[in-house]
């Protein structure tokens, strides 16, 4: 009897094995044909558009991403990017790493009212005010004008990683809580016993062991500043200031008149090609980041 349930129960398992085992491969053929499309379209000529959509290239036309780098200017549009990029993670994890760590592991007076307000912060989604954000800076820069002359809050790369880095701020600081708070104290107590200071704890023995929460943070924060579109658009005007997403959204707008399909497809590959680089050189932290941080807490 004891055998037949045995039996039974392993035979439902690898049932539902199974379901899991093709739910994964749908999942995987679901993301991997359109981006395996959008590769093989950016190689094709534009005649090979009006064929069979689902036809092979005939030759590898690398001239679409000559033209997309220099006649859309994708290249100068993929610097500023990488400058906004950059500088929004920078200042992001200066300030998100020590707030985290006093905030996972030390108890003042005000701890559970900041904690709360980061909290309260991951309901806030910063497309839906980004009218007053826009509004509050025309206005600081219309004081700023009336003293020096000039603007200086809109079209500038370093104020709009501000607003990412204050974006991603309550999430990033939720994770890294909760990475701090799975660590065992006796590290701070040892360091401690050795004569070092708190920032010297902090930066030589807890940052080096959350290794694996810091690229997750990294990462996730990487994706999210690399393809945002609104803020952008809404926070730089100029086109020479223009990011990666909203000069490939004015080379699609463009192509309306005169269609160069594979120049377009060699703009989004561009586009994508640095996130891709990135998961596969951090897949193994990413894995444990994910495993390991935000759960406890």
């Amino acid at each position: 009897m004891n055998k037949d349930k045995l039996n039974e129960s392993s035979r439902s398992q690898k049932f539902f094995i199974g379901l899991i085992y093709i739910a994964l491969i749908v999942l995987s053929i679901v993301i991997i044909v359109p981006v395996a499309w959008a590769f093989l379209a950016s190689i094709k000529q534009d005649a090979e558009f009006y064929g069979s959509p689902w036809a092979l290239p005939k030759g590898f036309h690398l001239q679409n991403f000559t033209d997309a780098w220099e006649k859309a200017q994708m290249g100068h549009y993929m610097l500023n990017s990488a400058i906004v990029t950059i500088l929004g993670i920078g200042l992001l994890l200066l300030i998100a790493l020590p707030a985290a760590y006093v905030l996972a592991r030390y108890k003042f007076r005000g701890n559970m009212i900041f904690n709360l307000m980061f909290m309260a912060g991951l309901f806030i989604n910063v497309n839906y005010i980004i009218v007053p954000i826009f509004l509050m800076l025309n206005n600081g820069d219309k004081v700023i004008r009336s003293w020096f002359g000039h603007p200086f809050l809109l079209n500038n790369l370093f104020i709009l990683a501000l607003v990412y880095a204050a974006m991603a701020l309550p999430f990033t600081i939720y994770l890294l809580s909760g990475y701090f708070k799975s660590l065992p104290k006796e590290y701070e107590e040892a360091a401690s016993v050795d004569g070092a200071s708190y920032f010297r704890t902090m930066v030589q023995v807890i940052m080096p062991m959350a290794k694996p929460s810091i690229v997750t943070v990294i990462l996730f924060n990487f994706l999210s500043f690399w393809n945002e579109y609104i803020i952008s658009m809404t926070l730089l005007t100029k086109p020479g200031l223009k990011t990666l997403p909203v000069g490939l959204m004015n080379l699609m707008a463009a192509q309306k008149s005169s269609v160069e399909y594979g120049q377009m497809y060699a703009g989004l590959v561009l586009v994508m090609l640095p996130t891709l680089i990135l998961y596969i050189l951090v897949q193994k932290k990413l894995t444990q980041g994910m495993t390991l941080g935000g759960l406890k807490g």
